[in-house]
C-alpha cells in the first residue's frame, strides 16, 4: 500500500509525541491545583479523547498527498485545504491551512519544547546534587545537547525519526509503567480510599475556588496537553502510514489517548495520591517534576534516577 511507516512506527511516532512530560509534571501541576478530582477529569476527557484522534488521524490518511518521489505530506493544513476546496472555498482553505501550519510551528515552541526540556533539566539538576550539583545553572548545556541530538535524529526526515521512536518509546514507557505499578502496589491497602476521594472530589471538589467547573476544566487543560488530540499534529506522523484505508489508521491513533491518558496519566496521579499529596497543597505553590520525583522517593531512594532517565527520555521523544 501507498505510504512510508508501518501502522506501528506511525503509533509510536505519535506517541513519542504525546507521551512526555505532560505525563508527569503536568498531572502534578493539575493535582496541586485541583486536588484529587482533577485526576478523574484527566481520565475521562481521554476517554473521550479517543474519538477525536480516531476523526484527525482518519482524516490526515483520507487528505494526504503522496509525492513524486513517494514520501507522503498529510495533516490539518493539507485536511482543511482539501474541505474547502471541495465547498468551493479554495483560497479560504489555503488560508486556514497555512494558518494551521504557522500556528503549530509556535505552538511547538512551548508544548514541544520549552516545558520539555525545561522540566528533564529540573530533574537532572535534582539528581546531581540541586544548587550544590555540577548541572546548577546550566540549562543551555542540557537543552542544547538535546537539541544536538534531537537534530541528528530530524536530519534522516521521517524514517529516521520512526527508526528511533519505534524502538525508544515502548521501552520508555514500560519502564515508567512498573516503576509507577511498584508504588502503588508498596501503598495497595490505601489505594481505595484514594479512588474513592478522587471520585467524590471530581464532582464536589474541597478548597477549589470555582467548584466542580474549575477542577473539571484543570483536568481537561491537562488532558489536552498530554494527548493532543484536537490539535491535529498527530495526524501529521499518522499521514505516513503504509495503508489504502484511511479509517484503519484511525482505529490506530486512537490508542494514543488510551495508553497516555486512560493508563499512564492516572498512573502518575495514584503515586502522587498514595505518598506525598496533602489537601493543604491545593492552590499552593505548584510543583511538577519535583512532586513526581518526591512521590517516587517515599518508595526507593534512588527512584528519582530512574525517573530523571524517564524523563529525559520522554523529553526527547516529544521533542
Amino acid at each position: 500500500d501507498p505510504g512510508e511507516v508501518s501502522h506501528f512506527k506511525a503509533l509510536t511516532t505519535a506517541i513519542s509525541g504525546t507521551v512526555g512530560i505532560g505525563n508527569i509534571a503536568g498531572v502534578a501541576v493539575a493535582i496541586g491545583l485541583g486536588g484529587p478530582g482533577a485526576a478523574f477529569w484527566i481520565f475521562f476527557a481521554g476517554f473521550l479523547a479517543m474519538s477525536t484522534k480516531l476523526v484527525e488521524c482518519t482524516l490526515g490518511v483520507k487528505y494526504r498527498r503522496i509525492n513524486a518521489d513517494g514520501s507522503v505530506s498529510g495533516g490539518p493544513m493539507y485536511y482543511l485545504q482539501a474541505y474547502f476546496t471541495r465547498a468551493n472555498w479554495p483560497k479560504l482553505g489555503k488560508g486556514l491551512g497555512r494558518f494551521y501550519a504557522l500556528a503549530l510551528v509556535i505552538g511547538c515552541f512551548g508544548i514541544g519544547n520549552m516545558f520539555q526540556s525545561n522540566q528533564a533539566y529540573e530533574q537532572l539538576q535534582l539528581v546531581t546534587g540541586g544548587a550544590d550539583g555540577f548541572l546548577f545553572g546550566k540549562g543551555w548545556l542540557v537543552g542544547g545537547s538535546m537539541a544536538f541530538i534531537v537534530g541528528l535524529v530530524l536530519i534522516g526526515g521521517i524514517q529516521s525519526i520512526t527508526r528511533v521512536t519505534s524502538k525508544l518509546v515502548p521501552g520508555m514507557a514500560g519502564i515508567y509503567f512498573i516503576a509507577a505499578l511498584i508504588v502503588i502496589g508498596l501503598n495497595i491497602e490505601a489505594l481505595p480510599g484514594v479512588i474513592t476521594d478522587v471520585v467524590t472530589q471530581a464532582f464536589n471538589p474541597a478548597g477549589i475556588t470555582g467548584g466542580l467547573f474549575a477542577v473539571m476544566i484543570i483536568g481537561f487543560r491537562r488532558s489536552t496537553f498530554s494527548n493532543e488530540a484536537g490539535l491535529g499534529s498527530s495526524s501529521i506522523a499518522h499521514a505516513a502510514v503504509k495503508t489504502n484505508q484511511p479509517a484503519s489508521e484511525g482505529l490506530v491513533g486512537l490508542l494514543e489517548p488510551l495508553i497516555d491518558t486512560v493508563i499512564i496519566c492516572p498512573l502518575t496521579g495514584l503515586v502522587i495520591l498514595l505518598t506525598v499529596f496533602s489537601p493543604e497543597m491545593v492552590g499552593g505553590d505548584v510543583q511538577g517534576v519535583q512532586l513526581t520525583s518526591a512521590a517516587f522517593e517515599t518508595v526507593i531512594w534512588w527512584f528519582p534516577n530512574v525517573l530523571a532517565i524517564v524523563i529525559v527520555l520522554f523529553a526527547f521523544s516529544s521533542i
